[in-house]
């Protein structure tokens, strides 16, 4: 860090404090140079995240619109609000961890389901009936048989 009064790139940390909730980091620093003090904040980059839609239209990740998602799905279903925001977080976590600057909406919206699934089938029949626009009862049944096929899959397995 140079400092401000005498361009020393030498200084010695004096002080170091949390701020701003716990994401920033203030160090009260003193130049070996001149011997002046002064203060630096210390903050995590964040690499926006663009997420690209099915029609080609690119806009910033916003973890916000998946809660919302999940939110409707689960409406009037037994899904405690700390299961929802232990998937919102989880989903963002893997977003921001898979260090792409760009991931689709279907790549979101296959992390959901796989979630909301092992949480709440109801709400995940739910939200995969909006996500994958069912046209007709057929592919919904379809979707379901799906569902019942993997079950059964499971129960063999505990077996």
């Amino acid at each position: 860090m140079k400092c401000l009064y005498c361009d020393c790139t030498e200084s010695k940390v004096i002080d170091s404090r949390s701020a701003d909730d716990d994401r920033t980091i203030r160090r009260r620093r003193e130049c070996t140079g001149c011997g002046r003090r002064f203060t630096t904040y210390e903050t995590i980059e964040v690499i926006p995240v663009l997420v690209v839609k099915n029609n080609g239209m690119r806009q910033a990740f916003n973890a916000e619109k998946i809660r919302n998602g999940i939110i409707k799905s689960c409406e009037k279903r037994p899904v405690p609000m700390a299961v929802i925001d232990d998937i919102v977080a989880d989903i963002s976590k893997q977003v921001y961890n898979s260090m792409e600057s760009e991931i689709t909406t279907k790549t979101i919206g296959e992390m959901v389901m796989e979630r909301l699934k092992k949480a709440d089938e109801v709400a995940y029949v739910r939200y995969a009936s909006v996500y994958r626009s069912f046209k007709d009862l057929s592919s919904f049944m379809s979707e379901l048989k799906q569902m019942m096929k993997e079950e059964k899959r499971a129960e063999k397995k505990e077996k």
